[in-house]
């Protein structure tokens, strides 16, 4: 880190009533580009994944971005009450979203179907959307399946836990599979559980503390000495496991820099999981058990949300990497505010969008259990990264640009992200899954702008 007060530029005069005008603009940018994919999108072409010179792509490795596709539409039906963008959302659901429902190969299904199926049964829920036995019933078996199928994607470990492995194999803990945990918790709150041989019962919130155990375990760092790279609060991406015996065995990562650096996209998604999974907890009849989860999964959030405040610039907007090596020519770059124009290294505003809910979500939940001081402190970095979000650079004002949220990074090691002409870093360019985060972060604030219903995956 640079400078020994570097971090996050706090302003806690800053008010979520402050946003009012920006989310505004935010909603009216936002439908231009919904329309303007559904337009040009066609179903053959794949998933939209991201930007290249500002019109959306595809990349085949796993189709984990077409739930945050349909699920955009979903979100600003849910912001604005254009009943437009209802039925884009719900007639690509019925289309095109069965298969990831049975998808037995990623790890993705809290991504895809929560934000598509369980999006609409949230509203269904919220009565904002008309009451139908058939659409209800539709949605809840879409989603108890969707949590069975991932359930059942297992790897235990040596210690007597498991997690959910990654599409890379059984070996392969992903700290984002953190937030794919939602689709257990909704399948557990629809009263479902997993059924496997001779009949045998898993509960669906059994699996779901053992995966969030292990992340906290294996996936976050606490200074406490577990290597020479051991800062508190430092993420690792992937973490590697010997399926023979379940023992850990190193940290690697698939998008990062190094196993032993924090690729913040993954930082990002540990501080949103850890904060909704303590929202989550806290609707459950208090055991032994949920209180010594909750212990745990404080700790997890809070140590990766101080490391994101801690080395991120003054605007709440992260590199892509805390260990990319160009960062050392960039020169103070804590000190100052992101500068996604710079020639050594990108920003990943994706990672801002999912992290500021984070930020934002922990706060509250502090705020709310009696501890003002730090609460704050976390929903003020929140704020201030929503904040800079809904503004240019990082805002897309080009009715051209299908891109909502610019400067997004997708995959640095493979350099699958767009280099325009006469930059040497990748940059001006959006992701599905960053536009489908903003949305979210969007909609959590103007809800509490508006006194409207707490919005959380799992409905009020």
């Amino acid at each position: 880190m640079q400078g020994t007060n570097a971090m996050i530029q706090i302003d806690n005069s800053l008010e979520v009533g402050d946003l009012t005008t920006r989310l505004r603009d935010f909603w009216r940018l936002s439908a231009q580009k919904i329309r303007s994919i559904e337009n040009s999108w066609t179903a053959a072409d794949g998933a939209p994944v991201f930007t290249i010179a500002g019109r959306y792509s595809t990349r085949g490795w796993t189709e984990w971005t077409q739930g945050f596709q349909f699920g955009s539409a979903i979100l600003q039906f849910d912001a604005t009450g254009d009943e437009e963008f209802l039925e884009i959302g719900r007639e690509n659901t019925r289309r095109y979203m069965a298969s990831h429902v049975t998808h037995f190969g990623v790890h993705d299904h809290g991504f895809n179907n929560v934000s598509t199926y369980g999006n609409l049964l949230r509203l269904m829920n919220e009565k904002r959307i008309p009451e139908s036995a058939e659409e209800r019933d539709f949605y809840e078996l879409a989603l108890k399946a969707s949590a069975a199928v991932q359930a059942h994607r297992w790897t235990c470990t040596s210690a007597g836990g498991g997690f959910i492995y990654s599409f890379n194999g059984p070996h392969s803990l992903f700290a984002d599979t953190i937030r794919s945990l939602r689709s257990l918790a909704i399948g557990h709150r629809l009263g479902h559980v997993l059924m496997g041989e001779r009949d045998v019962e898993t509960p669906l919130l059994e699996r779901l503390l053992q995966h969030a155990r292990a992340t906290a375990d294996y996936s976050v760092y606490y200074g406490q000495g577990r290597d020479i790279y051991d800062v508190r609060g430092r993420v690792a991406h992937e973490s590697l496991f010997n399926t023979n015996d379940g023992n850990y065995r190193a940290p690697s990562t698939q998008q990062g820099y190094s196993p032993f650096s924090t690729w913040t996209r993954g930082l990002a998604w540990v501080m949103l999981g850890f904060a909704e999974e303590l929202e989550f907890v806290d609707t459950l009849k208090t055991t032994d058990q949920l209180t010594e989860a909750r212990a745990w999964m404080l700790r997890a959030a809070q140590a990766a949300c101080d490391f994101y405040i801690e080395h991120t610039p003054l605007d709440g907007i992260p590199y892509w990497d805390t260990g990319a090596p160009g960062l050392s020519h960039v020169g103070g770059y804590l000190d100052k505010v992101s500068d996604p124009f710079n020639s050594w290294e990108p920003v990943d505003s994706s990672a801002a969008a999912i992290g500021c809910q984070g930020l934002l979500r922990l706060g509250r939940y502090l705020q709310n259990q009696g501890d003002a001081a730090q609460g704050r402190r976390y929903w003020q970095a929140g704020l201030k990264t929503l904040s800079s979000l809904l503004t240019e650079p990082y805002l897309s004002v080009d009715p051209d640009h299908q891109g909502l949220i610019l400067h997004s990074i997708y995959h640095r090691p493979n350099g699958w992200d767009h280099i325009p002409e006469g930059s040497s870093i990748p940059l001006g360019e959006s992701s599905m899954w960053g536009d489908y985060h903003a949305r979210e972060a969007a909609l959590y604030i103007q809800r509490i702008i508006n006194h409207e219903p707490y919005y959380t995956f799992f409905g009020s």
